[in-house]
């Protein structure tokens, strides 16, 4: 007969809208174990596997902290009762939790005023009346179940009859019980009793600190046609390869978990509405089952690069994905960059033979880089005039991140730029290179973006076991790209002085984009070609106080170790028809 060995939760706190899929592992017959399922449909030496979710409801109701579920609530925010705010989030444990959580609270409040005010705001500094928030959330809407069964001072009240259950707004602040049984496949009788686990209470996800669009000073007094303006974001997403709790344990295992990640990342990414989209870091199998049909419901499509090394099982680990909306952009064209093959290609050329072994361990670290031409639409449609067609050019990386291979960083660079320099030299396109750089302003590879050549002095260079960065002269491109975040810098006025002090003084670019327990610092960009495009508005950069030190990144509020980064470009000396 089956037994069950071990019941296990990813997570013990469970999160409304986010299922959750215990792992059951059965020893079968012949001693064997297992953590395949054993549906009625397919039984296993004449037995199955059957499977109940119940909500536990006490007599002595006990209301919990919003913020740390697992604390009693000794004070509540009164203001919450007002407008429709779910009463599990006005609880709080003592006055300085509700005190550093009030930037997230006094959202709640602002989105409801604004709810009751017949506006819906999405969270991210847009108003937005028509992208409906249930595609967001995986609901589960009950069946009709029996009444509940009385066990001592609780009620029982079940709520599911699958292996998966994803919590809903009646769960919040109740526990749940699992409950897993054997059963006869002839008798469809239980056999033996059931084995049970227990939740801590349901929670609602915490509310992200809103980011607002700013438009950036300079632009105001142009006469900008919408039709030739369009919005990118940048954003290393952390796959859950990467996502360990050894690396994270500041991160509480309940926000760290991807069921959790994927929905707080996909309510932010989709929140943004950015045109294009590109995501560093995304995990094959993700991209298949999550990124692209969750991307595809709200009308984008989706190009995706893996890495080139692969590991056990003949799958790689992740890559970079670029999408963008149907309704503005046509593909032209598109191009894979495999810094392995290049690498190959110049340890065969230019490595002396004593040190080819050497220098392919070195140069091989299976980066990619994805580039796509793209056409853009007026009015959905492709625009017939040859002389009014408006193509753009995106390159999507993630440059390696080991922080002592500066010449292998500086290299990848390199040789991105000068495919890109082709693409631009053969139809004069707009260029915008994005990504995870894995390298801080002032960096070569920086500089060399930003730059357009690098400084023979700079210390980076003296990093060069292979003699590939000589002559120094060599690391050169001719594409006038400027990052985008420097433009904050350039602006004038009181209302702007936040926004410039989250910027570094030596290279205007931002404080950091990637804030964890051991790092502080920016490592994202977005590299634009300054003369055929305008940056029109930046999405607000966040300051160390309002991500709150004690939870660095990823935190339950924000779902990556670093953050996104969009601008809003328009195309210049552009008639559109």
């Amino acid at each position: 007969m089956l037994a069950v060995v071990r019941l296990h939760l990813p997570s013990d706190i469970p999160i409304v809208g986010i299922e959750l899929t215990p792992y059951v592992l059965i020893r079968r017959l012949d001693s064997t174990v297992t953590a395949d399922d054993i549906p009625e449909s397919s039984p296993v030496d004449g037995h199955f596997l059957r499977y109940k979710w119940y909500r536990v409801l006490s007599d002595k109701n006990v209301a919990v902290c919003s913020i740390h579920p697992s604390e009693p609530a000794t004070l509540q925010c009164l203001a919450c009762l007002k407008p429709n705010i779910p009463v599990a989030k006005s609880y709080h444990c003592t006055p300085k939790c509700f005190s550093d959580a009030w930037p997230h609270h006094r959202a709640l409040h602002e989105r409801a005023a604004n709810a009751l005010n017949g506006i819906q705001k999405d969270g991210f500094g847009h108003f937005n009346n028509s992208v409906s928030s249930a595609n967001l959330t995986i609901g589960y809407a009950p069946p009709m179940y029996p009444a509940g069964i009385k066990h001592g001072d609780e009620t029982w009240f079940e709520v599911g009859r699958s292996k998966t259950y994803t919590p809903t707004a009646d769960d919040i602040g109740h526990v749940l019980k699992f409950e897993c049984s054997i059963a006869s496949a002839v008798t469809k009788l239980r056999v033996g009793q059931p084995n049970t686990l227990l939740t801590n209470r349901v929670i609602t996800a915490p509310s992200p600190t809103p980011r607002q669009l700013i438009r950036v000073d300079g632009t105001g007094h142009l006469d900008l046609d919408r039709r030739g303006s369009f919005t990118v974001m940048s954003y290393k997403v952390l796959s859950e390869t990467c996502a360990s709790n050894d690396l994270y344990n500041y991160c509480p295992p309940w926000a760290l978990s991807w069921p959790y990640r994927r929905q707080n990342l996909l309510r932010e990414i989709v929140g943004y509405r950015a045109d294009i989209i590109c995501l560093q870091e995304v995990q094959n199998d993700h991209y298949d089952d999550f990124f692209y049909p969750e991307l595809e419901k709200h009308g984008y499509y989706g190009l995706f690069k893996r890495k080139t090394t692969e590991v056990p099982g003949g799958k790689t680990i992740d890559g970079c994905a670029t999408f963008y909306r149907r309704d503005k952009f046509a593909q032209v064209k598109k191009y894979e960059v495999e810094f392995n093959k290049a690498a190959q290609s110049l340890t065969e050329t230019a490595i002396p033979d004593t040190q080819k072994k050497i220098a392919l361990n070195r140069l091989v670290k299976d980066n990619v880089a994805l580039i796509v031409v793209l056409e853009m639409k007026v009015n959905n449609q492709i625009v017939d005039n040859l002389a009014k067609k408006q193509l753009i050019c995106v390159a999507n990386t993630h440059v390696h991140v080991q922080q002592d291979l500066k010449d292998v960083k500086l290299w990848q660079v390199h040789t991105l730029l000068k495919g890109l320099e082709k693409i631009s030299a053969s139809a004069d396109i707009p260029i915008l290179v994005c990504g995870d750089f894995n390298s801080v302003p002032g960096s070569a590879p920086h500089e060399l973006l930003a730059v357009g050549k690098v400084d023979p002095s700079h210390h980076d260079l003296t990093v060069d076991p292979l003699n590939i960065l000589h002559p120094h002269n060599k690391l050169v491109h001719q594409l006038p790209l400027v990052s985008a975040y420097t433009s904050f810098a350039r602006t004038v006025g009181v209302a702007f002085e936040q926004h410039k002090r989250r910027l570094d003084t030596k290279t205007n670019e931002p404080l950091f984009t990637s804030v964890t327990r051991d790092f502080v610092g920016t490592l994202d960009y977005i590299f634009y070609s300054a003369d055929s495009l305008i940056v029109v508005s930046l999405l607000e950069l966040l300051d160390e106080e309002s991500l709150r030190k004690e939870t660095a990144l990823p935190s339950p509020g924000w779902s990556s170790d670093h953050i996104a980064l969009l601008a809003e470009f328009h195309c210049q000396n552009k008639s559109w028809p």
